[in-house]
């Protein structure tokens, strides 16, 4: 199905996205929106930072940083964090919590064949996905590459079809969701290809020349993805406002190890602790790979 590498050379099948982390400036306002709008669960709160979340599982963790200013226009960074809703209602509930509390955050939304998304920007200009897929027997695959699309999606069709009563009321608001993927804004593809897919370990499920590159991990259509629409020639990223984490999930020890290795082997410097495994990728954005 995907571009796949060798075993040894590629990440643990099982693995996920886990949490990110932003840096914010305006805590509290930063807080009420993930809560309000996007309907997150504020799972922990203490001093600069707020942790929130989904059933248990934290899923966008604010750290406020008040020093830091807005990165320049043409920056490498994040280009959105994705929410993933098991179900189509709890999406068309967070989409409904959009429209009503913050319609003027709504950028878009596009039907991508093996799911459906909603776009917005939180007030410090971070960009949101908000989807749910199609089952993986729907995803269509050609020569190693998933067939993914940008079709039109009418959110009022979508909430007239898929937002029940209940669900407007709150009865979704504590279902289960994840960190589907995360897309990143870099400075050129051949630099992300080289650490995404040949150091770290990602299998390549779809490209667009030298404009984006989607990556994924045991088959799933993409776990992270970079593009240069807004960022390239970026060069790496001076501390700024924005994005300040994107942690990967791994299921064993061994999976952990393997990965370490193959970073070292390919020259990236690594941290350690023996829980966790910090790196930078090529624009000085920060991973963190762990046991979950």
């Amino acid at each position: 199905m995907t571009d796949l590498a060798p075993a040894s050379a590629r990440l643990h099948a099982a693995t996920r996205m886990d949490a990110v982390t932003l840096l914010v400036g305006d805590l509290d306002a930063q807080t009420a929106f993930y809560r309000d709008v996007v309907t997150l669960e504020v799972q922990d709160a203490a001093g600069d930072t707020v942790t929130l979340g989904r059933a248990g599982r934290p899923l966008v963790i604010l750290r406020h940083e008040p020093a830091l200013r807005h990165a320049p226009a043409g920056s490498a960074g994040l280009f959105h964090t994705a929410i993933l809703f098991e179900t189509q209602p709890a999406l068309a509930a967070a989409l409904y919590s959009v429209a009503q509390r913050a319609p003027r955050t709504f950028t878009g939304s596009a039907d991508h064949l093996v799911s459906q998304a909603f776009y917005l920007t939180d007030p410090e200009g971070n960009g949101i996905e908000l989807y749910w897929d199609r089952d993986r027997t729907e995803w269509s695959w050609t020569h190693g590459q998933v067939e993914m699309d940008t079709l039109y999606l009418d959110p009022n069709a979508f909430l007239t079809e898929h937002l029940t009563e209940a669900a407007a009321n709150g009865a979704t608001a504590t279902d289960a969701a994840a960190i589907g993927h995360v897309h990143l804004s870099v400075g050129d593809i051949a630099t992300a290809r080289a650490f995404y897919v040949d150091a770290l370990g990602f299998d390549t499920t779809a490209a667009l020349g030298s404009q984006a590159l989607f990556v994924s991990a045991g088959g799933y259509h993409h776990h992270m993805a970079m593009n240069v629409w807004n960022s390239r020639g970026a060069g790496p990223r001076m501390p700024a406002l924005g994005l300040g984490r994107v942690d990967l999930a791994l299921p064993d020890a061994d999976g952990l190890g393997a990965l370490t290795e193959r970073l070292r082997h390919n020259g990236i410097a690594v941290r350690d602790d023996g829980r966790t495994v910090a790196f930078t990728d090529p624009w000085n954005n920060l991973l963190h790979a762990s046991v979950v």
